[in-house]
């Protein structure tokens, strides 16, 4: 056990990230301090879809963790992906073969109002000193290397000079473009939008959630994910070099598709929207950064790690935070806080992450050409062979990485 000292490691943001970062330093028995500008529950702009990758995390972490979030109404268990061409034909994508011999669904979603608070609730306890409702404004470097945090809150100014920072504060980090180098590149950053309705009609009674790839807003899709309490989440998504070279508004296409759509706009024709459109960026993992340095380390958004194809970002930044604690507990056994030490994240992080980006990018150059979509989504509607295959390029990278080659096209061509 590491000496009982809260300001020694500093995690700023409570996000998924950062309070997965914190459970896992409280299961090595670290102390440490978790501060975030907001106050618990609250809102968060996002699709709200949970991966199987969250619940491979959360398993490390407790046996039986996963099990508050099945049996938590707030939640609905998704068992896969319906994608839509812009033919308008779709091909339903289990997350499994055989997902009526499943006990509990792969995949949930739930708002992140629900899911970041289960997360801090967790990471709250004996090791962790959580501070709500204190943002971090100021920040310097130090002569011996250490970082000074000036916090405000609730009219009290705070400051940490810990040994190791945590930037987990999402894409809006200051830390981050301040000392990580990030910046906004239109190549690497997509804008959506997101709105919560209600009524949403002729969803899938296995709770699939939907893709609609619409010839407009590619290389970008519409979604509607089904929620409890017959909520659904809508929202759109779109590379943001496209949206600026074709001056494409979201929230004017959004209302477009909702309201002009020949099969969507059935599906609204009772729904109900329970909020105005609230926009958002997402920093893509498109491009391979450095993720770390002297004392610092970047996670989930703050590194610019979301899917480049899905938007996931959640079991990204989830995985992030566990390699960040198990990072954290090396550097503090060898009292070694030098960049070469903390690169040893980046490397985790890529090994873990860097294949699925490299696959996403992909999928999400090749989703700008409509015929092709069109042609692979109908070809699997026609052979349940290829269908499957579909479901098994979900739990199997090396499979899914067949979408890079050209002659996987040339196959289904020739059957």
């Amino acid at each position: 056990m590491f000496l009982k000292n809260y300001s020694q490691i500093l995690i700023i943001g409570a996000g998924p990230a950062g309070a997965t970062a914190s459970m896992f330093l409280t299961k090595q028995k670290i102390y440490h301090t978790l501060i975030d500008k907001a106050v618990f529950p609250r809102d968060k702009i996002c699709g709200d879809a949970l991966s199987g990758k969250v619940f491979s995390v959360l398993k490390k972490l407790e046996n039986g963790i996963q099990n508050k979030i099945y049996s938590d109404e707030n939640y609905l268990g998704s068992f896969g992906v319906k994608f839509f061409a812009p033919s308008g034909l779709s091909v339903d994508v289990p997350f499994a073969n055989n997902i009526e011999s499943l006990s509990v669904a792969p995949g949930f979603i739930a708002t992140r109002k629900y899911f970041d608070n289960f997360l801090l609730e967790n990471s709250a306890g004996e090791y962790a000193n959580v501070i709500q409702g204190c943002e971090a404004k100021q920040i310097t470097k130090q002569p011996d290397g250490k970082y000074k945090i000036s916090c405000i809150g609730n009219g009290l100014t705070i400051e940490f000079v810990p040994e190791i920072v945590l930037a987990a504060d999402g894409d809006r980090s200051i830390f981050a473009k301040q000392f990580g180098g990030k910046m906004v590149e239109e190549n690497h950053y997509c804008a959506g939008l997101r709105v919560y309705y209600k009524n949403v009609s002729g969803f899938n009674s296995n709770n699939f959630i939907e893709l609609h790839f619409i010839k407009k807003v590619l290389p970008g899709y519409f979604w509607v994910f089904p929620m409890s309490n017959g909520k659904a989440n809508v929202g759109i998504g779109l590379l943001k070099k496209y949206a600026s070279k074709n001056k494409i508004n979201l929230r004017k296409e959004l209302e477009d598709i909702i309201q002009n759509h020949p099969e969507i706009s059935k599906r609204f024709s009772a729904a109900e929207p329970l909020e105005t459109p609230k926009g958002w960026g997402l920093p893509l993992g498109s491009k391979r950064r450095k993720i770390s340095g002297e004392r610092f380390m970047l996670l989930g958004d703050a590194g610019s790690l979301i899917d480049p194809f899905t938007g996931e970002g959640i079991a990204n930044a989830m995985i992030c935070g566990m390699h960040a604690a198990n990072v954290i507990e090396l550097a503090l056994e060898k009292k070694d806080y030098s960049s070469d030490l903390f690169y040893e994240y980046d490397k985790r992080v890529y090994n873990r992450l860097g294949k699925e980006f490299s696959i996403s990018t992909t999928l999400q150059k090749l989703s700008r050409f409509p015929w092709l979509f069109n042609f692979v989504v109908k070809k699997a509607i026609k052979n349940e062979t290829f269908r499957e295959t579909l479901t098994a390029m979900f739990n199997d990278l090396d499979l899914r990485s067949s979408f890079k080659d050209p002659k996987f096209y040339w196959r289904i061509f020739k059957n």
